[in-house]
């Protein structure tokens, strides 16, 4: 067969420095194509970074925020958040005696006349504020009431303070939860046992104020009559004056150890039995996954009573320990199931018969072979197990069965709040909104690594 040669012109030889377009893509491992993609999902990324913030709150922060939790100060119960207020310092409080004066009798077929000069002696303050007022003719007695704001004709005093039925006193001492704002205190007169139809109202301002011992905690120098400063409180005081700020940080160690600790303890658990159901198959297979589908039936809190029993944890007493004994125990069923799934799927895998003709064992092909390729899948399920775990505690330690005062956690201290979600909405929202946004961080970085971490997503970018 004759081929057709080429002419010295139509041939020309290539030269050296002659450059050439070369596509070529980095070489990535596994995790570091994992993280390229999971940098491009934003919600898993910021989630992420708010995950860091949380450990830095829980690590860093008291280290910054050098306030004792367990510190309280009567004088600032329940305070909103503040970033530090002035107070008056005043002398030691006394109980007083009352103001008495002699019984006025009523003219006869005279109408009961309202209480005059309604005022306050001495300098009115969250310690304490007195009240005094004129004796009417003919009164038995008087009733006190104080609200939050001006009663309206329609006879809404608001809270019922005392009723005088000593015809002479004519004074009062009120030392009942008092706050920095405006109360209006009303008098109302008792005719023969009876509350007549006229009243007098006054409003007072009530600064905060301390006594000259709470004052020297933080002021040594203090004298009665001068202002102090009070120490900020960025999340408020609970219902003991104790910094919520602080208490959240100290919270936060308790919630977030047994959210992540558990969760680690119960998938290895369930990692190792499921791992070891799959590989192996046949009857031990069936009899370990009877054993599954009997712990899955057993309830949670009714053990959860039991173990508290079990380790001696009376009523009133934290039972952490006996908490993550029961999340262990009773939680590793569902790790157990997925890593039996996926093992199943890998036992027959080549690298798995080549190292199984080579000799390997059962105990190294598991932890050599078949379990770390499926570790994507592990750490997926932890990320969803650890907000899991955090909303367990919150909810056990918010019915007492948990953490319980003076410890704090999270869910302690929104058993604490909800009392005064009314009043002091602050107490119970801070804990909530802490315990929201640590689940949502989690599930959404937890979404973020399971695509992230699935091969067969890289085709769908």
């Amino acid at each position: 067969m004759k081929t057709d040669a080429l002419s010295k012109a139509e041939f020309v030889p290539a030269q050296r420095n002659q450059s050439f377009q070369q596509i070529s893509r980095p070489s990535l491992s596994y995790w570091q194509d994992a993280w390229l993609r999971l940098r491009k999902n934003k919600q898993a990324l910021t989630s992420l970074y708010l995950v860091i913030a949380l450990f830095l709150f829980t690590t860093v922060g008291p280290w910054i925020w050098s306030v004792d939790p367990a510190h309280q100060s009567l004088a600032e119960i329940s305070q909103a958040p503040s970033l530090g207020r002035r107070a008056l310092v005043i002398d030691a409080v006394e109980s007083g005696t009352p103001v008495m004066t002699a019984p006025i009798a009523a003219p006869t077929g005279s109408a009961p006349s309202a209480p005059t000069e309604l005022r306050t002696v001495g300098q009115p303050s969250t310690q304490f504020i007195v009240l005094q007022w004129n004796p009417v003719p003919g009164a038995s007695g008087y009733a006190l009431y104080r609200n939050n704001l001006k009663p309206s004709p329609k006879r809404d005093f608001g809270l019922p303070l005392a009723e005088i039925k000593t015809p002479g006193q004519v004074s009062y001492r009120d030392r009942m939860n008092l706050e920095p704002r405006s109360y209006f205190y009303t008098v109302v007169p008792l005719i023969q046992g009876e509350e007549a139809e006229v009243f007098t109202t006054l409003e007072v301002q009530t600064p905060i104020a301390l006594t000259l011992s709470e004052a020297k905690v933080h002021h040594p120098d203090a004298k009665p009559g001068q202002t102090v400063q009070l120490p900020a409180h960025p999340f408020g005081t609970d219902y003991l004056g104790r910094d919520l700020l602080a208490r959240l940080m100290a919270g936060a160690r308790i919630s977030l150890s047994i959210g992540f600790f558990a969760p680690i303890l119960y998938i290895l658990v369930g990692v190792m039995i499921g791992g070891f159901s799959g590989y192996v198959g046949g009857r031990t297979d069936t009899i370990i996954m009877r054993i599954i589908d009997l712990v899955i039936a057993l309830p949670f809190l009714l053990f959860m009573i039991l173990f508290r029993i079990a380790f001696g944890v009376g009523p009133g007493e934290s039972g952490v320990f006996p908490l993550l004994v029961a999340l262990v125990v009773l939680s590793w069923t569902g790790e157990a199931r997925l890593a039996r799934g996926q093992i199943l799927q890998l036992r027959e895998s080549e690298y798995v018969q080549a190292a199984r003709l080579m000799g390997a064992r059962t105990g190294y092909l598991l932890l050599r072979h078949l379990v770390p390729n499926t570790l994507g899948v592990i750490l997926v399920s932890l990320t969803f197990a650890i907000p899991s775990t955090i909303f367990t505690e919150a909810f056990l330690s918010f019915i007492g069965m948990g953490v319980v005062p003076p410890t704090p956690s999270w869910g302690s201290l929104c058993n604490d709040g909800i009392a005064s979600i009314l009043s002091h909405p602050h107490e119970f929202l801070f804990p909530a909104i802490f315990i929201s946004i640590t689940v949502l961080a989690f599930n959404l970085l937890g979404d973020g690594l399971r695509d992230a971490l699935d091969p067969r997503m890289r085709g769908r970018e």
